[in-house]
Parts: structure tokens; C-alpha cells; sequence
């Protein structure tokens, strides 16, 4: 304790010396500066007039200096930024509103229907009704085979069909003559049916000979010609030689193409906000552009979602048809479909750059009516193309999109539209006084 005892004495000594220099100092520069304070004071109005006259352009010249100093600190360090000011922002107002849900996929153009030729029976082309592309109607004729054979065995079954009917009505004028069993009349009766039959099932026969298309189409390159041999099978066989060349296909194909279907996919996620729009009583609507061609926009309805999920791409298939009245879409194009699968009534919609991302989950800042910001937590429920739905914050309110980053709750903040209509009015006045001045 001594130690420390004596140490503090010999601060406190120091401290006293110090006091006492620094007053002899400032007397002894007071004694200096008393004479040139005497001199001042016997300045008069004529002295001081004749040296403002004798340094009036040095003097001039200091105040012009001074002055484009205190503009340029002006400019280059602004009120608001020396004083801690308002920050400058962005904002927009938030208004209820009713909202679409997209849903955005890829898929393929597809036919509604399409059906293979194919023979129902082994013979030979006899005659081709239709050529390469042609539009054609349900029930058309497109390829006629050799039918003599079939015809000519048809007529010949038609004829014991119609014997054997004559041979029924005698047998029953007989039987009510008693001159015949009923025995013999039922079998008689047997005999006709068992005709007709054979009969019909050779006019079925018939028809396999003359090739008609089961729907409305466009007819695909037709593989067969007058002479070819086709088969009962699954395609149609050929060879190829040094004389002829054929394929293995159907005959031809016959492809609808008015109206036509997309098909695509739909993610997992997206599968419950899907199945609300479809239960809803408004039709799903879709928007599909071809290729690279975003100009020509079809427009159709979803007709049927899958009954599945694919577990391999955890997603569901959906079809859609729209109208191709001009031909321009063909199956197989890769298609881009915007799905509108439901709105939401009254939401809260806001840029998604205005949500700030913290480490207790995404909040906006919100202005009052003080120009202060104050941050309240969101929870956004869909965000599409730029733009977000939150729930949490109110109908009217002033949310901030740009300006944020350096944001604090209870910061000052001024729009930036106002601070730009300042600017600008502000040229005008020194722009004026110059032209005065010149």
C-alpha cells in the first residue's frame, strides 16, 4: 500500500507542475498579443474603408474561395448523409386482388386419335382410292383388294341361305298338313338359320376387302400399291430387291389433327393446387406455344389429369385439347404450356425482390404514415414470374422494394421519386439567375 500511496503523490506533484507551466505560457503569449489588440482598437471607419479599397480584389477573391467551398462540401456530402438523414427507397402499395395460379411445363403435341391400316385379311391391293396427305372422312374408302374369290363365295353361300329359307316355308305348310313330323320342321329350321349365318359371316368377309378409315384425318405416305400382297398380321410384309423397294408398316396411318391434344407434366407439388382447379366449376385453361415461335399462342382446356403419379419423375400426366382448324400443329412438337390451374381471391401480391431474406425467416419492411420503417414477419404461398403472395401484412400497406439493404426497424426513410422531383426543380433556379447574371 505504501508503493502505491507514494506513486499517487508523485503523479499529483507532476500534474501540479504541468498546471503551473502551461499558465506561464499562456501569460507570456498574452503579454505578445496585448500590443497588437491595442493597435486594433484604435482602428477607425476611414482606416478600415481604405485597407477594404487597397485589398478589395484579394478579398474578393477569398470569399468566391470560400463560397465554392461550402457548395461543394454541399454536393458532395449532403444534409441527409452528414446528419445521419433519411435513406432513400422504393416503395409500392399493397392492394387485394385476385391472383391466377400458373403452373409453367414443357410437353409433346399429340393426336387425338390416330389408327394404323392394317389388313384384316391375306390377299393382293387391287386399287388405291386415296394419294400421300389427303384429308379423309370417317367411313372413306382408301384401299380396295382382290374380292373375286370372297365375292364369288359370298354369292355362292348367299344363294343355299335363300334355299334353305324356301325349304323352311315349305316344311311348314307341310307340317300343318300333317304330311311332315314336327321333327323334320325344326330341323328345316336349323338348316336356314345355320345358312344365314354362313351367309353373313361370308358378306363380313366381303367388307375385309374393301378398306375404309374409322376416323377423321389426315392420311400419313402410304406403304402399299395396286399389287402388293398384304397379310392378316400385324404389319405389313414386303422386301426389298433390285426391281422394288417396300417397308414394313401399316398400310398407311390416319392421324386427327382438328382438334388436337398436349400432353405434359405436372410436378407433385403442384398436383393439390391442379385437382382444386379442377373440382372448381371453371375449366382449366391452357396457353401453348410450338418451337421457337412465341407469337402464335393456342389456346384449349384441359379434358383429363392422370389417374397416377409417375413415381420415376414424380409427377402426373395432364392432356389438354385446343383447336387446329389451320393444320399448323402436328404431332410430336415439343410444346411450352402455361397452365391456369386457379386464382386466389383477394390476396396480398408484392414484388419478391421487397422480401428479405433474415435468419428468423422472410419479413417486409413496411412505412407508416413518419416515413419509418418497421419489419414484419410474411409467409409467402405462391410466387410466380417475379411476383410473390405473402400473408401478413395488411391491405394499404406502404412495403419497401428498393433501399433496403441497409434498413433498420424504426429508420427514417424518403421516397425516391419525391428526391428526384427535387433534383430536378432545383436546376431551374441557378440556371436562371445565370442567364440573368451573363
Amino acid at each position: 500500500m505504501s508503493k502505491i500511496e507514494s506513486s499517487l503523490d508523485q503523479l499529483v506533484a507532476k500534474l501540479g507542475q504541468l498546471k503551473n507551466v502551461g499558465k506561464a505560457r499562456l501569460c507570456a503569449l498574452w503579454q505578445k498579443a496585448s500590443p497588437q489588440v491595442g493597435k486594433l482598437k484604435q482602428l477607425d471607419f476611414a482606416t478600415v474603408k481604405a485597407i477594404a479599397i487597397q485589398y478589395k480584389w484579394r478579398i474578393l477573391l477569398v470569399i468566391i474561395i470560400l463560397y465554392a467551398g461550402s457548395k461543394a462540401y454541399d454536393y458532395f456530402f449532403p444534409a441527409s448523409t452528414k446528419g445521419g438523414g433519411p435513406q432513400t427507397i422504393t416503395s409500392v402499395v399493397v392492394e387485394k386482388k385476385d391472383i391466377p395460379l400458373i403452373i409453367e411445363a414443357t410437353g409433346t403435341i399429340v393426336s387425338s386419335n390416330i389408327v394404323d391400316i392394317r389388313p384384316m385379311v391375306t390377299n393382293t391391293v387391287a386399287k388405291v382410292h386415296i394419294k400421300d396427305g389427303d384429308e379423309v372422312k370417317e367411313g372413306q374408302i382408301l384401299f380396295t383388294l382382290d374380292d373375286r374369290n370372297d365375292k364369288a363365295n359370298y354369292e355362292k353361300l348367299r344363294a343355299l341361305a335363300d334355299d334353305a329359307q324356301k325349304q323352311y316355308l315349305r316344311a311348314k305348310e307341310l307340317v300343318d298338313k300333317n304330311f311332315i313330323s314336327k321333327a323334320g320342321l325344326e330341323t328345316s329350321l336349323a338348316n336356314a338359320k345355320s345358312a344365314q349365318a354362313a351367309a353373313k359371316s361370308a358378306e363380313v368377309q366381303l367388307s375385309f376387302d374393301s378398306i375404309r378409315s374409322p376416323i377423321n384425318g389426315r392420311a400419313g405416305i402410304i406403304n402399299v400399291f395396286p399389287g402388293s400382297l398384304v397379310q392378316a398380321s400385324n404389319a405389313v410384309v414386303s422386301t426389298t430387291n433390285a426391281a422394288s423397294t417396300s417397308t414394313t408398316s401399316s398400310m398407311v396411318t390416319i392421324t386427327q389433327l382438328d382438334p388436337i391434344n398436349v400432353q405434359f407434366v405436372v410436378p407433385e407439388k403442384d398436383i393439390p393446387i391442379l385437382l382444386e382447379g379442377k373440382q372448381a366449376d371453371k375449366p382449366l385453361t391452357v396457353q401453348v406455344t410450338v418451337g421457337g415461335d412465341n407469337k402464335n399462342v393456342y389456346e384449349g382446356q384441359v379434358f383429363v389429369v392422370d389417374n397416377q403419379v409417375d413415381p420415376s419423375i414424380a409427377a402426373v400426366r395432364v392432356r389438354a385439347q385446343m383447336a387446329n382448324p389451320k393444320m399448323t400443329l402436328l404431332p410430336g412438337q415439343f410444346a411450352r404450356v402455361t397452365l391456369n390451374a386457379n386464382t386466389i381471391k383477394d390476396g396480398l401480391a408484392v414484388p419478391s425482390e421487397a422480401i428479405v431474406i433474415s435468419p428468423k425467416g422472410r419479413l417486409l419492411y413496411v412505412v407508416d404514415k413518419d416515413n419509418k420503417v418497421s419489419a414484419k414477419p410474411v409467409k409467402v404461398t405462391y410466387e410466380y414470374q417475379g411476383t410473390s403472395v405473402v400473408t401478413g401484412i395488411e391491405s394499404g400497406d406502404r412495403v419497401v422494394v428498393e433501399g433496403k439493404q441497409n434498413l433498420r426497424p424504426g429508420s427514417k426513410v424518403r421516397e425516391a421519386k419525391e428526391l428526384k422531383a427535387k433534383t430536378a426543380e432545383s436546376p431551374a433556379p441557378s440556371t436562371a439567375n445565370t442567364s440573368e447574371k451573363k
